[in-house]
């Protein structure tokens, strides 16, 4: 295909669709929701993405013979359709596959179909090849179909960044179907009543769900949600198949641009970068030990840098995909049973990922530091502000929590400092959305101020009369991971302690250099200083012992936290002592 990106606008022309849905056959088994489907698709394009009725071609049942159906394919191939339109073609019906010399043929089965008389069936690549007469120049075919024969030689560039402007500056042909060869579609299910399981998600996700932060519905993101939604429906024995059929553009579902920015958006070429949504494969997963062990192994490889990179950024677009805001709702209603709910969710998702980044955080050198920074800094990404209720705003970190308490604590067993602060000093969201950027060590003390003072840790059964619960839960939650990769032991307490004091020291720190004040934050170290004694050195006061002994050389000054500033932490440090010292909760 020629690059025809000087040709084409930023903009669609046209906007046209054929929809086709088959419930009864002449010569085979019927269906019962395929129509519905089919017409509820075609509200769909009109009423939620702005379709012309008046080109949207929709034949269903007895009028969908193989010939109307191609004869309306081919109404795309006339000169009225323009390089900047967009064309849907939707198809819910009977997917057939027979197996060729050259592999698996699919097909559509047409109304008028005999299933034992291949040539009353429709090839898929008959439609395909004559793709390449349609001059527009986006076209995705969406089929509530299951057959085999796709040949999708290109990836739908899910769980990567692209420019809006971009892709629709290319062209792009894009598939999406309900399974493959060997499964059967669920007629029936899903999240809608009248709908098979593929469409009910498939309407969901144009409805909005599948939609980016800034309401851009591209076919990549669509297709990432249905992939990831049926795959997982408990009516479902299928596993969408989606990607390029050629070109590497992507189709718009939905997009505006906001009042007033029109002009500027034409005249200055400022541009929307979008994360697209990554599938979660769901075949054959690996366990979480033998991703530790494969990172493990690419630690100590001097040639497996760019292997190890790409592993763990894998990691991070798996950790995207399944911690998205659809499966965790902002707005739902507070309860304690949605409260421990989303707990356990929340550390499902977050478990692979944060157990990696410990593996590199304990072994890392200079070399694997840009790495951690990276895997850090993009999980956390689509974090930014937003309205909902609070105490599901605030746990929307708590997977961020949990990497940094895993990861921290692994890096202070092994004494390896200059991890711990590449991991504070990641970039992330400003947690109030006070500003764009922050570091990861603010926005997370910001949200675990947050959870503390919504008290909802306090519900957490057995963590009702505790000072700092949250801080207590992780400690008891984490000890077992940790010490199943690095053998912690009794010295699992310490390191946890250590590790939340100087988070605290150094989150405290860091908001005194930027906003004038001292922000304490409380751990568990806390009730251990207020009850320590004469005969007892609280963990603060060893902390504090040990940076006045050493100084400047004192590990983590020497890696640059508090500004490499013994001065620095000598002070927050005193601010701290008073702080505990003036609290009467014990």
């Amino acid at each position: 295909m020629p690059d025809l990106r000087f040709l084409y606008k930023e903009a669609y022309a046209e906007s046209r669709a054929l929809v086709i849905g088959i419930n009864r056959y002449a010569n085979t088994s019927h269906l019962s929701y395929a129509v519905s489907d089919a017409e509820a698709v075609k509200d769909a394009l009109v009423i939620e993405l702005g379709f012309p009725e008046s080109n949207v071609i929709s034949i269903y049942d007895e009028n969908a013979t193989k010939q109307n159906i191609l004869s309306s394919y081919h109404q795309f191939t006339r000169d009225n359709v323009g390089l900047d339109d967009r064309v849907i073609v939707f198809y819910a019906g009977h997917g057939h596959t027979l197996t060729g010399i050259r592999g698996e043929v699919g097909y559509l089965v047409p109304y008028d179909a005999d299933p034992d008389d291949t040539s009353t069936l429709i090839r898929w690549d008959e439609l395909t090849r004559n793709a390449d007469l349609i001059r527009a120049k986006h076209l995705l075919f969406i089929m509530d179909a299951c057959y085999g024969g796709l040949a999708l030689t290109r990836s739908s560039h899910s769980g990567s960044a692209r420019f809006l402007r971009d892709m629709l500056l290319r062209y792009s042909r894009q598939v999406l179907t309900a399974g493959k060869a060997d499964e059967v579609v669920a007629d029936a299910g899903g999240p809608l009543p009248d709908h098979s399981v593929f469409t009910g998600h498939l309407l969901e996700g144009l409805q909005g769900k599948a939609q980016s932060d800034e309401g851009i519905i591209t076919a990549s993101g669509l297709m990432s949600y249905v992939y990831n939604k049926v795959a997982r429906d408990p009516d479902s024995n299928q596993t969408p198949h989606h990607g390029h059929l050629d070109g590497d553009g992507d189709f718009i579902l939905k997009y505006s641009i906001p009042k007033g920015d029109e002009d500027d958006h034409a005249e200055t070429g400022r541009d929307r970068l979008l994360i697209l949504p990554f599938p979660t494969e769901v075949d054959e997963p690996l366990r979480g030990d033998i991703k530790v062990d494969r990172i493990k192994q690419l630690i100590t490889s001097e040639s497996s840098l760019i292997e190890l990179h790409d592993t763990l950024v894998q990691e991070v677009k798996a950790f995207i995909a399944t911690s998205r805001e659809e499966f965790f709702a902002v707005s739902a209603p507070y309860s304690q049973e949605e409260l421990l709910d989303r707990l356990r969710r929340y550390e499902e998702v977050a478990d692979h990922l944060s157990m990696c980044a410990s593996v590199l955080s304990y072994w890392s050198t200079s070399k694997h530091l840009p790495i951690l920074h990276k895997i850090v800094s993009r999980s956390v990404d689509s974090l930014e502000q937003r309205s909902g209720t609070t105490i599901w705003l605030a746990l929307r970190w708590y997977p961020a929590i949990l990497l940094l308490y895993k990861a921290g604590i692994a890096a202070v067993d092994a004494n390896n400092y200059e991890s711990l602060a590449t991991l504070f000093q990641s970039e992330a969201p400003s947690f109030d959305g006070r500003y764009d950027e922050t570091l990861l060590i603010e926005s997370v003390s910001s949200a675990i101020s947050e959870l503390l003072r919504s008290t909802a840790f306090k519900q957490i059964p057995g963590h009702e009369k505790f000072f700092t619960p949250l801080s207590e839960y992780l400690f008891k939650t984490l000890q077992p991971q940790l010490d199943e990769i690095f053998f912690l032991g009794i010295g699992y307490e310490k390191s946890f302690d250590t590790f939340e004091i100087i988070l605290a020291l150094a989150s405290s720190d860091y908001c005194n250099e930027r906003h004038g004040y001292y922000s304490p934050l409380p751990g568990r170290f806390f009730w251990k200083h207020k009850r320590s004694s004469s005969h007892r050195t609280s963990p603060l006061d060893r902390v504090i012992s040990e940076a006045n002994a050493k100084k400047e050389n004192w590990e983590p000054i020497r890696a640059g936290m508090f500004g490499g500033s013994i001065a620095r932490f000598e002070a927050v440090a005193a601010d701290y002592a008073r702080t505990i010292g003036g609290i009467g909760f014990f």
